[in-house]
């Protein structure tokens, strides 16, 4: 019994063997000199050359694409990382620290790279001191970052300035952390 199920398994193998082999032969094809020359695929020179250019120009099309896929996304994090990334004031002062300065340089290039933005400079404040002692101190604060901005090359005409003293905080609470990225040139393009 074992025997007969065992010849049963080999006979169907062997079968199957046998199509698969049929089935995966190559058509011939006719000789060049007979004018009907096919390639392996059953297609003729000037049809195989014009599916090579056309796969040639598609992996083209699409190197360009994702080159301008790549470019876009590059475009949209500088973007983003000029209006995410402010510019940082000590205590009770307006005067620009040197991390403030090297990230005015990269809003400066930016701006030079993007010629048709105009932005606004918003100065801010933490919460000590009164709301007129902290509405000039934010002006202050806009004000030079505007001024280093035009100092390196940037035309006034594009910037503006406004304070919003301690009004729009980007954290409420009352501790160091929270005073610290209170302090800000924060920038808005119009």
């Amino acid at each position: 019994m074992k025997r007969q199920v065992l010849m049963n398994v080999m006979m169907a193998v062997l079968v199957a063997g046998l199509l698969t082999m049929v089935s995966c032969s190559k058509p011939k094809a006719a000789s060049p000199d007979s004018g009907a020359y096919q390639g392996e695929a059953g297609e003729t020179d000037a049809e195989r050359a014009a599916r090579l250019e056309a796969e040639r120009l598609e992996a083209e099309r699409l190197r360009a694409q994702q080159l301008q896929d790549q470019q876009q996304g590059q475009i949209a994090d500088a973007k983003s990382r000029f209006l995410n990334q402010n510019v940082l004031f000590d205590f009770d002062s307006s005067a620009l620290t040197d991390e403030a300065k090297d990230l005015l340089r990269e809003k400066a290039d930016w701006l030079q790279a993007n010629p048709s933005d105009t932005v606004m400079i918003e100065g801010h404040c933490d919460d000590r001191g009164t709301t007129v002692y902290n509405l000039a101190l934010g002006e202050r604060r806009a004000n030079a970052a505007k001024t280093y901005l035009v100092d390196l090359g940037v035309s006034a005409d594009r910037l503006s300035t406004v304070s919003y003293g301690e009004e729009k905080p980007l954290d409420p609470a009352s501790n160091e952390e929270a005073y610290r990225i209170n302090r800000r040139a924060q920038f808005v393009i119009k």
